[in-house]
């Protein structure tokens, strides 16, 4: 689970959007409290202000800022920061210094919450001197200003004094350069080339920055600080979030294997405000409380170091939960069998009743767990017990308290306080441990018998099981009930059944297989979710609208690939979107990527598609005057995107500078192949597949060799695919996926499946024995019963599209039954919104309208599958003939 996406999640019910849309957007807010009265003031003469993100800058009139330089950070508490900012303000507008601050006690509670970033945790004002002179200055003053005001560390700066102030080399101006295939804040090296801007959780100087000397009794502070004081060895790490980390180490003493929990003072705050610290208070308190049960781990000692606060626990051998179901669950497989669906049933019933057990132990010593996940639940090899962990949310049940840190599977509603709040969780437990979607109850509770009758269709178990969970899931506080579910002898609450009623109407407004109804009903839920009025976005997508400029627009997560969605499926046009795009598109933000899914690529080929020619080629002329030589190889942003976009736009209007720039674009790439085959040897192996792999470069030497018939270029595709199958390796189901060292991926945009669509297409053009043997071995990848997500690059949706796809090619799993059952499966994901069938996006916390992630992508997928004119991912068109029989040779 990536919790970068929690924080995304609070300005809207159904879809991701960014923290500070709604605050620096409305007018009214900037009226009330939600505002500092430092962001309310009016703008002094002299001083200009503009918003970027989560941040409003101040800077006088005339003020240039150097590019790069000492930068000064003030972190603040909730309970400081506005006489924190005042004082600062202050400071700043009376010497005409430029700074920017967080505007709203919201924007910084999220800055600085638990999983919030661990780098720019703690950055609550900067400010930007012109010198060095200056900065040694500034930060001493300030200091002083603010002495004795707490505040988080920031871990990518240096500290200054024990206050407060923080101090760091880097960018003042944004400027991006490429590093491992990614867009990433820059800054100059000592010989004027741009290079990544370091922005870990880590304080680090440029090797080409000497620290001026104003800093040197604060790097000598910060050396003293070792772990040597400490009699525990830390071993390994386990988990890092913003409050902390997790590790595993060892009494020097008694040699004993413990766990230490580390907790940052005023970082990492929970919803009520905890910081990590208070949080691991709470933790002890609750097991020391619980101590003696063998469901929960013993404490062993807590001590100070560094002014981090660490509690040391009792090590648990194990495993947690969610680890077993690669092991385990049968629906991992394309048709699992009577006997193995009834083995798992079994076997969940039975951890589940040994969860529940467990849970009952806990409230009957007075104490709410409070983040029951399948994440905090630690199983034995030998599976005969189970260890709760993690109790830095647990409270006293007679405080009948709210939860305040919560999984995205398994939060409670807000009405849910106490002992409900386990209720809830082991509810859904029943259900995730057969169908692990729960996360989507955050967006409609209603899911819950959806899924409860997708689980009862699947696997033997009791219906009376599923209905109790449902209820309990659906009860809202205070309601009579009748059953029972992880009731305690301290305080017995029971549920609702479900009375009797006439057969309800069904779930979806249509199934994905009822085509056209369920394209209608795609397009209708899309067309419902436009937000015309925005500048930053048309239709919601993915978090990564707000990651990059121009994000909004893209063809991978906005604008752009919705309406090729629309068109492929056979949608009626969205004129009202495309206005809205070619206004945007008249003059690209400053920093839009080149790429194809996230930059000015994909829009210039997409508006050449939609009919606007001229347009499509302005944003074409943008890329050819901007540098390549950082650009990386791969389709999603690199040199295959671009390339494959000017190909077929030269080939559309006759422009042959396009098509030599395309194959300037395959000379970057096949160089970019080189250098990641050498430096994958000195440090690992590179991403593969079709967004960020071989694949993706594969397809553009393909389609190039399709129109110069230079064989250079075949040779060039067959060792693109090679290096990606090299990286393939055989998962625990028998199928051929991506290993990636800690998982293994089948999916289309970074896994086996997206290798399998670029081999069809070489295996039209050159038999290759191993390529014939790995592209039948992928299409069992894509055969799965269950993939944890919809979308089309990460999810099922990218299954029913290959399949489709490779359909033509024949062979086991591409009959049109195979097509059909994914596409059931892809319907337990689907959500009504407004009365119209639609998909949730990444990490299945909000709803998505998005080609990569979301309903758009799903929207091609199944028109792939039921179109007379099947829909097609961009470059790859539907097949027209088989592969070449192995013995027959090239013409």
């Amino acid at each position: 689970m990536n919790k970068g996406y929690a924080v995304f999640c609070d300005a809207d019910r159904h879809f991701y959007d960014s923290p500070h849309h709604q605050l620096s957007t409305s007018t009214a807010a900037r009226g009330t409290g939600e505002w500092y009265e430092a962001a309310r003031r009016p703008v002094p003469d002299g001083w200009q202000r503009h918003h970027s993100g989560d941040w409003l800058a101040l800077s006088p009139v005339e003020h240039e800022l150097p590019a790069q330089g000492w930068k000064i950070h003030v972190s603040a508490c909730l309970d400081n920061a506005e006489s924190i900012l005042d004082r600062t303000t202050d400071y700043c507008l009376e010497r005409r210094i430029a700074f920017k601050f967080v505007p709203s006690r919201y924007l910084l509670h999220t800055r600085n919450a638990k999983y919030a970033d661990r780098a720019a945790s703690g950055k609550f004002i900067t400010i930007y001197p012109v010198n060095e002179e200056q900065f040694g200055r500034i930060a001493g003053e300030l200091d002083t200003l603010l002495a004795g005001e707490p505040g988080p560390y920031i871990l990518s700066d240096l500290r200054w004094n024990a206050g407060p102030v923080h101090v760091r080399y880097g960018s003042f101006t944004r400027r991006d350069c490429y590093a491992d295939g990614v867009l990433r804040p820059a800054i100059e090296n000592a010989e004027g080339r741009l290079v990544p801007d370091p922005r870990g959780p880590v304080f680090r100087t440029p090797d080409w920055v000497t620290p001026p000397d104003v800093l040197r009794p604060h790097l000598e502070a910060r050396a003293a600080t070792t772990v040597e004081a400490s009699p525990y060895v830390v071993e390994q790490a386990l988990h890092f979030s913003n409050g902390g980390g997790v590790y595993v180490g060892r009494d020097s003493r008694t040699g004993e294997k413990v766990v230490l929990k580390e907790a940052r003072p005023h970082a990492g705050l929970a919803a009520d405000g905890a910081d990590a610290v208070t949080r691991l208070a709470r933790e002890r308190a609750a097991l020391e409380r619980l101590s003696g049960l063998a469901c929960t781990p013993e404490v062993r000692d807590t001590f100070e170091l560094g002014g981090h606060h660490f509690l040391v626990l009792e090590f648990v051998e194990g495993r947690p939960l969610n680890t077993f179901f690669a092991r385990r669950h049968p629906l991992i497989h394309a048709a699992p069998g009577a006997e193995r669906l009834a083995e798992y049933t079994e076997w969940a019933l039975r951890v589940y009743g040994l969860v529940e057990r467990a849970v009952e132990a806990v409230h009957e010593r007075g104490i709410v767990f409070n983040d029951l996940h399948l994440f905090n639940i630690m199983v034995p090899e030998d599976e005969s017990s189970v260890v709760l962990l993690d109790f830095e949310a647990a409270a006293p049940a007679a405080d009948n308290g709210r939860q305040i840190v919560a999984n995205p599977a398994f939060v409670a509603p807000p009405g849910r306080r106490g002992l409900d709040v386990d209720r809830y969780a082991l509810a859904c437990l029943r259900l995730a441990l057969f169908i692990p979607l729960t996360s989507l109850f955050a967006i409609d509770r209603g899911k819950a018998a959806h899924l409860a009758d997708v689980v009862a269709r699947e696997f033997p178990v009791d219906r009376a099981f599923l209905d109790e969970a449902v209820a309990e899931i659906m009860r809202e506080p205070g309601r009579d009930a009748s059953t029972t579910i992880g009731t305690s002898v301290a305080s017995v609450v029971t549920v609702p059944r479900i009375p009797a009623a006439a057969p309800p109407r069904p779930y979806l407004p249509a199934e994905p297989a009822d085509w056209p109804d369920s394209r209608d009903s795609m397009v209708r839920a899309i067309l419902a979710s436009a937000t015309p009025e925005r500048d930053d976005r048309y239709f919601p997508g993915d978090i990564a609208q707000f990651a990059t400029t121009g994000g909004g627009l893209s063809f991978g997560y906005g604008t752009a690939g919705v309406l090729y969605a629309l068109a492929e499926s056979g949608a009626a046009p969205c004129p009202r979107a495309e206005e809205w795009l070619l206004e945007r598109t008249k003059a690209p933000g400053s920093g839009t990527p080149l790429g194809f899914y996230d930059g000015l690529a994909g829009l210039s080929w997409t508006m050449q598609r939609l009919g606007h020619p001229h347009r499509a080629l302005e944003l074409a002329e943008l890329t050819l005057h901007q540098s390549w030589d950082d650009l990386p190889g791969d389709l999603h942003g690199g040199a295959a995107g671009l390339g494959l976009a000017l190909d077929a736009l030269g080939e559309a209007t006759g422009e042959t500078g396009l098509a030599d720039a395309a194959m300037r674009c395959a000379r970057l790439a096949a160089r970019a192949m080189e250098t990641t085959a050498g430096t994958a040897a000195a440090e690992g192996p590179r991403r593969a597949g079709l967004l960020y792999g071989g694949a993706g470069m594969a397809l553009l030497f393909i389609r190039l060799y399709e129109r110069t018939g230079d064989t250079g270029l075949l040779d060039l595709a067959a060792k693109a695919l090679n290096s990606d199958l090299d990286r393939c390796v055989r998962s625990v189901g028998g199928t051929l996926q991506v290993d990636e060292g800690w998982r293994t991926m089948p999916y289309l945009g970074a896994g086996s499946v997206g290798i399998g669509m670029v081999l069809d297409d070489y295996l039209t053009h050159r038999a290759d024995e191993r390529f014939e043997r790995a592209r039948g071995e992928i299409v069992q990848a894509a055969q799965a019963t269950f993939y944890a997500q919809p979308g089309l690059f990460r999810g099922a949706a990218g299954m029913v599209l290959h399949l489709s796809r490779t359909s033509v090619t024949g062979g086991p799993g591409t009959e049109p039954a195979d097509i059909a059952r994914q596409m059931g499966t892809l319907a337990w994901h689907a959500l009504p919104y407004r009365g119209h069938l639609a998909f949730p996006g990444e990490q299945m916390m909000r709803l998505s309208m998005d080609l990569s992630t979301g309903t758009a992508g799903c929207l091609l997928a199944v028109a792939a599958a039921h179109a007379g004119e099947p829909a097609r991912l961009p470059f790859l068109p539907p097949l027209r003939k088989r592969p070449m029989n192995r013995l027959r040779q090239e013409p």
